[in-house]
């Protein structure tokens, strides 16, 4: 697939996703617009530039709407106006009820939801004018079983919902939008949780069909092929991308039927 001659805006830059993001999109002929909370999303810029990538970044806090509105006007009265939105940028900081307060709550779905919907409504115009665009939505597995985490999980339920509703809308505008919720994805934070536990993976691909977790590259190769015109009448569904997780509990399976599958 190539992206020649796009202007593709992708969230959570710097993080482990979204590093392969503006790497696959990058050489394939995009060009990034790379915006991240962090300031490492700066050294990222710089770095696939000198891989002759075309890039510009920012760093923003996609939940403040004022912020993302102001730093993608920048980015794209100089690079032009986005073709393609990647809504990868999530967190997740509260792994129960429990220890989630109401302000915790707030700033997790703030963060989740209201960010993806704030560079929606950023991009929304221009693709409005142009009569074409696509808007890729990073859910998660966590938006339909009970994995811990959940006011993240509450909010990638509801990006199923917004994803449904700009397709419904802004379709007779050209205006795709789709969403990849991944499973597991082996990013720096499993290298951390290692740390503290070496067999962590192990002990989770028990649980996956597949007998591993999902790379980073699988996750851009799925969006990818949301994001190009090979998807052309692809719109306001959602492409599972984990290793078959969902596909039904495994473990309970093998210990109902005494079959080792």
């Amino acid at each position: 697939m190539k992206f020649t001659g796009k202007v593709i805006a992708i969230t959570g830059a710097a993080g482990g996703i979204g590093q392969t993001l503006c790497r696959y999109f990058g050489e394939r002929g995009a060009t990034i617009l790379a915006l991240d909370k962090s300031d490492r999303v700066t050294n990222l810029g710089l770095s696939l530039a000198q891989e002759h990538i075309s890039i510009g970044s920012a760093v923003v806090d996609i939940g403040d709407a004022n912020d993302v509105a102001m730093q993608l006007a920048a980015l794209t009265a100089k690079h032009g106006e986005v073709d393609v939105l990647v809504n990868n940028a999530g967190y997740s900081r509260h792994p129960t009820i429990d220890r989630t307060s109401p302000e915790d709550w707030a700033s997790d779905v703030n963060g989740n939801l209201n960010g993806a919907y704030n560079c929606v409504h950023a991009v929304l115009p221009g693709m409005k004018k142009a009569r074409r665009g696509a808007i890729v939505t990073v859910g998660s597995v966590n938006a339909h079983t009970s994995l811990g985490d959940p006011a993240y999980s509450a909010a990638k339920a509801a990006l199923i919902s917004m994803t449904k509703a700009i397709a419904m809308e802004y379709g007779r505008y050209g205006i795709r939008s789709n969403m990849v919720s991944p499973g597991t994805v082996r990013t720096p934070l499993w290298d951390e949780r290692a740390l503290l536990d070496p067999d962590i993976l192990t002990s989770l691909a028990r649980w996956y069909p597949l007998a591993r977790i999902v790379e980073p590259i699988e996750i851009a190769q799925a969006i990818g092929f949301l994001a190009s015109d090979e998807a052309s009448a692809v719109t306001g569904t959602e492409l599972v991308v984990d290793c078959g997780l969902t596909a039904g509990n495994i473990v309970m399976s093998r210990e109902l039927t005494l079959e080792d599958f």
